[in-house]
Parts: structure tokens; sequence; C-alpha cells
């Protein structure tokens, strides 16, 4: 197996640990999120791609700005919420102003930090040393190869 090979597949059960926290943490509205994670790799690095409120999932919103309202709707919808002698367009402006006042955050709610949870330093190192060592078994590969040449 080749270091990318092994980059491909821990970050691809990365991907999938993170999907479980998710799951777990009951964040799941649409699944937007877990069906956008993406993996890349390459002989030395790897990289999780996703939605641009991944930060909100790790961190909360602080107050101060309304998040778009448009999302917040296709979030009521979604789970399925029917509101009653409201709007949607009205209660997701509600609910916008709320977290531009106070912020959002999950504490109460399965928590956040969604991703730190995951991608741990242990985890990571633990990726590293996989790596370096099938890197460590090509390199020296190569140089047994380059010496049997000469």
């Amino acid at each position: 197996m080749s270091s990318e090979e092994v980059l491909q597949k821990e970050f691809d059960l990365l991907r999938i640990d993170l999907i479980k926290a998710y799951d777990a943490k009951g964040m799941r509205s649409s699944g937007k999120w877990a069906d956008s994670l993406e993996v890349e790799s390459s002989p030395l690095s790897g990289v999780i791609t996703g939605l641009d409120y991944s930060q909100q999932l790790e961190t909360g919103r602080k107050a101060g700005r309304f998040p778009p309202i448009s999302s917040i709707e296709d979030w009521i919808r979604d789970k399925g919420i029917t509101p009653i002698d409201i709007s949607i367009s009205s209660l997701a402006f509600l609910i916008a102003r709320k977290i531009a006042r106070e912020g959002w955050n999950r504490e109460g709610f399965g928590g956040v930090e969604l991703i730190s949870e995951v991608v741990t330093d242990k985890r990571m190192q633990s990726i590293i040393d996989k790596v370096g060592d099938v890197y460590a078994v090509e390199i020296s590969t190569d140089i047994i190869r380059l010496i049997k040449e000469i």
C-alpha cells in the first residue's frame, strides 16, 4: 500500500467518524453537511473539505451578525417544523434575529467541537506515523533499486 493510499484510507475513516459524531450530536437536518465532506489525498497530504458552515458546527456562532435567513428557512423545512400562525420566512427571521443578538451554540444540545473531538492530535500523529512508515519503505525500496541499477 502506498503512502497516498494510506492517507486516503485514514482520511476516509476520519470522514466517516465526523459523520457519526454529527449524527450522535443530533446535528443532522438535511444531511447536506455530511454529504458535502470530501477527501483529497496526495502522497504526503490529505484534506477533508465541507460546507462553509463547518466552523459553526465546531465553535458555534458569535452574536453580532444575522446568519443567512434562507439557510434557516431550509433548516426549518428539513427538520419538518410546521409553524402555527406564522410563516416559515417570519419564523426564520425571528431565529436569525435571536442568533444575531445572542449567538448560537449547542452546549445544551449535544455540544459543539464536532470536528476537534474526531480530529485529535493523537489521531493525527497516528496517521503521520502510519504514512511515515510506509513512506520510509517506499524510499528505501527506491534506494535499493537505484543501487542495483548502478
